[in-house]
């Protein structure tokens, strides 16, 4: 953590100096005088962006860094389970290392915040959260790494998954994950109740990956919602893709939206093209958080994604048919401020108090530099300057 004066920048129209002390946002106003021994820097009349929020990703699957992956697995959601298990095994695929560059190149991007998903299953055991938890403390002081503990493979048709699950969270991830109760464990009452319990005994939140369409989806979406209410769950559970809510009619959507909201339920999306997606105009109208991520980048499962969240603010854009220059900042808020709020990330914001991340970049606004993913021209964290121009600072 810096004491620093960013001196020069537009977080409105009017130019802004920013000064930071210990890390933390002290003030924001013009003409601020630096202090003494403190660390200088001309924003060049640059917009100022708080850091973005990458709110669902897999670090640890990742090949960045890594020679290309030649991709020939099947089409089904258990062909690329099954494939990347195998793989991972036979190659001794490292977590940390992979991790390590993937997190380092969100940060080159102004990512300064990650929510990333972790398998844990009866092959592996917890040695990928391992490892991704040797690099969330090895970059505790540049990135904040918030970590999931995932049951891939699946809950119940894996024995021995919960107990896995069970001992990950005592060891240190934040938050449970859960993977379609319906489709992959064909019992989702008690796979559910399982899931549940284990949040409950540690205290953790819920973060649910749920791929099943349609009606599949929405009943098991419900069943989610039913134990989020008896448990007290309010504001600590995710859904992660919810592709049900863009294949249902518009009165079952309606009722499920507003089950959503009044437990204070977030939606993530990635708003993938070939997939039915929860609408965010719909969703903010009914008051239901929603916010965004990339999903795997560049892994066994796909050879796509970014570390910039920018770009993903972009999709998000696009896939939501966001044109006016106050809806394209929705997407904006969905890496920034939405995804702060649904992942729990604390003291967030371009506010006095709040941790400071700041990131510079060139562009007249926010739909600007979302439209085109303006290229980043300083990163600050905690205070520090981690990034310039897309390098290591």
């Amino acid at each position: 953590m810096t004491d620093l004066l960013l001196k020069n920048v537009r977080a409105g129209r009017d130019p802004v100096d920013v000064l930071v002390r210990g890390g933390r946002i002290r003030k924001i106003g013009p003409a601020l005088e630096a202090e003494p021994g403190m660390a200088l820097e001309d924003g060049g009349g640059a917009l100022l962006l708080p850091g973005l929020i990458e709110g669902h990703t897999h670090l640890d699957k990742t090949t960045w860094g890594s020679p290309w992956y030649v991709n020939q697995v099947g089409p089904a959601l258990t062909d690329r389970i099954h494939n990347e298990r195998q793989w991972r095994a036979s190659t001794g695929h490292d977590a940390a290392s992979h991790a390590r560059a993937l997190a380092l190149a969100f940060l080159r991007e102004g990512a300064t915040r990650i929510r990333t998903h972790v398998d844990v299953d009866t092959d592996a055991g917890l040695r990928h959260l391992d490892g991704v938890h040797a690099t969330r403390q090895e970059l505790a002081d540049r990135v904040e790494i918030q970590t999931v503990a995932f049951p891939q493979s699946g809950l119940l048709v894996r024995p021995g998954t919960a107990e896995l699950l069970d001992r990950a969270l005592a060891n240190g991830a934040d938050v449970l994950g859960g993977l379609d109760p319906s489709a992959i464990d064909r019992d989702p009452a008690r796979s559910l109740d399982v899931l549940f319990g284990l949040a409950d005994k540690h205290g953790k939140p819920v973060d649910i990956h749920l791929h099943e369409p349609g009606e599949l989806g929405a009943f098991t979406l419900e069943l989610i919602l039913d134990r989020t209410q008896a448990l007290g769950m309010n504001g600590k559970v995710v859904i992660s893709h919810a592709f049900c809510l863009g294949g249902v009619d518009a009165k079952r959507l309606e009722g499920l939206l507003g089950r959503l909201a009044a437990l204070d339920v977030a939606l993530l999306t990635t708003a993938p093209p070939s997939r039915p997606v929860p609408s965010l105009r719909a969703c903010r109208d009914a008051g239901v958080a929603l916010f965004g991520g990339n999903d795997g980048i560049r892994d066994t499962w796909t050879p796509y994604g970014s570390p910039d969240m920018l770009a993903r603010a972009m999709l998000i854009g696009l896939r939501n048919d966001l044109r006016r220059d106050d809806e394209v900042e929705w997407a904006f808020d969905c890496v920034t401020a939405a995804a702060a709020r649904a992942c729990g990330f604390a003291d967030y914001g371009l506010a006095p108090g709040a941790r400071a991340d700041l990131v510079l970049v060139d562009a007249s606004c926010v739909a600007e530099a979302v439209a085109q993913r303006a290229p980043r021209r300083l990163v600050v964290s905690r205070g520090a300057v981690v990034a310039r121009d897309g390098r290591d600072a």
